[in-house]
This record gives C-alpha cells, sequence and structure tokens, in this order.
C-alpha cells in the first residue's frame, strides 16, 4: 500500500472526492492537523502530498508559526525530492510561496461557480482536458507571481494562475477541484461558511451557488478527475 500524507487547515475540511481515487489507487490517508498543533513527519515514508485549503494566508506566519514548518515541508518535498504534490486553494497558495513566487490579495475574490481556460499545452498533466470548464472557487488571495521554473496551466478572468505545475510531478489549482457532491454538503453544514460566503455575495447568494454547483457537479467531477489522474500516471504513482 502507498501513503497520502494530507496537510488540514481547518476541522471538517478535506480531501472530498479525491478519497475515492486514493482508495481506488491504494493510498493509505494519514491526515496531519496542522491548525490543532500537529507537525508534519518525516517525508520518506510518503508517496504523494496533499495539501488542502483554509482560511489562514500565506503570510500570516506570526498569527499561525506552523506555517513556516508547513512552507519549509512543501520546500522539501517539491523541490528536494521531487516527489508527486497536489495542491487545493490554499495549497495552491503555499506551493507558490514556498518556491518563491508571490501571494497576495486579490482585486475581486471568486466565491461560487466560475470558468477557468487551460489552453493545450503539451505537460502531460493537463493531457485530455479541453479549454474551458466550469470550477467551484471560494478565495479572496491568489498567487500574483508563479514560482522560477513552475508553469502556469490555467487561469480565469480574475486570476490569472488558477493551475500551476512544478516540473510534472507537482500540480496545484486555485479552484476547489477536491469539491465534490459530499464536500458542498459539509461547508453548507459547518457553522459560519454559509455567513462567510454571502459576505462576499450578498443574502441569498449560498443557496444560488448550490443549484448552480450541484447541476455543473458531473462536469465538474470529471476536470477533477482528470487532473489528479494525470498526476498519478505522469509522476507513475498507478501504473
Amino acid at each position: 500500500m502507498k501513503s497520502v500524507l494530507i496537510l488540514q487547515h481547518v476541522d471538517r475540511d478535506s480531501p472530498g472526492k479525491y478519497l475515492e481515487s486514493f482508495a481506488r489507487d491504494g493510498f493509505v490517508p494519514t491526515t496531519i492537523r496542522l491548525w490543532a498543533g500537529e507537525e508534519v513527519p518525516h517525508l520518506a515514508s510518503h508517496d504523494l502530498m496533499f495539501v488542502l485549503g483554509g482560511p489562514q494566508d500565506v503570510w500570516e506566519e506570526d498569527k499561525y508559526p506552523w506555517l513556516r514548518m508547513e512552507k519549509q515541508a512543501i520546500k522539501e518535498w517539491v523541490a528536494e525530492r521531487a516527489k508527486p504534490y497536489f495542491g487545493v486553494c490554499l495549497g495552491h497558495q503555499l506551493l507558490a510561496d514556498s518556491l518563491g513566487g508571490k501571494v497576495g490579495l486579490s482585486d475581486v475574490g471568486e466565491h461560487g461557480v466560475f470558468n477557468i481556460d487551460i489552453p493545450h499545452n503539451p505537460n502531460p498533466l493537463v493531457a485530455g482536458l479541453s479549454v474551458r470548464h466550469k470550477v467551484v472557487q471560494w478565495h479572496v488571495a491568489e498567487v500574483s507571481d508563479a514560482p522560477p521554473g513552475a508553469q502556469v496551466l490555467g487561469s480565469s478572468e480574475v486570476s490569472p494562475i488558477q493551475v500551476l505545475a512544478v516540473g510534472e510531478h507537482a500540480l496545484s489549482t486555485q479552484f476547489h477541484s477536491e469539491c465534490g457532491a459530499q464536500s458542498l454538503m459539509a461547508w453548507t453544514q459547518t457553522p459560519g461558511y454559509i455567513d462567510l460566503f454571502e459576505a462576499q455575495k450578498g443574502k441569498g447568494s449560498y443557496e444560488k451557488f448550490l443549484r448552480q454547483a450541484y447541476s455543473a457537479m458531473s462536469e465538474i467531477n470529471t476536470t477533477s478527475e482528470r487532473l489528479y489522474d494525470n498526476l498519478v500516471s505522469a509522476t507513475k504513482l498507478v501504473a
């Protein structure tokens, strides 16, 4: 059995639909609850690192001192060990920041269902994907400058760095590629989440978001599954 190291930043957050992918591919998950004081273990015994989203910002190291430890672990994993990495939302921003990119507040955040574009690119991490995709977004920060040597594979009208790759072994998405139907249910049942969303989009906007997300879920899932499958195939995690 292989091991996936999951770095978690907030209670009730999970890799969502990718948990089924992990089980299918024989990955046993080890979840590190960074926000609760758990430390990143030695990296050698793990095969895949999966870094989740969260309410923190990459520059809040004084408020969340464990961010320093997490960034160092990501840098070691991706730049020094060159092992398979997948990050979503904050995990996307942490990848960029750890490797020398820049992250800052967006002029306009994205909350809801939006389109992103993935132009044709020979990088196998985006093989088989069409140009336009509906995705679930929930962020007010964004990667403003990609790290040296990284490749931008996807963009939106609001945030130009939506999909980031380092070689063929590290992939991250600003959008919530892990979001499936169960993720939506978890968000809806988490105290304060609806209020956070509607503080950005207005009263009643969360219900509209749910209708849009559920109606587009098949397309959303197809994009997410392809990205994950491309990563494990390119890195030979799965034959």
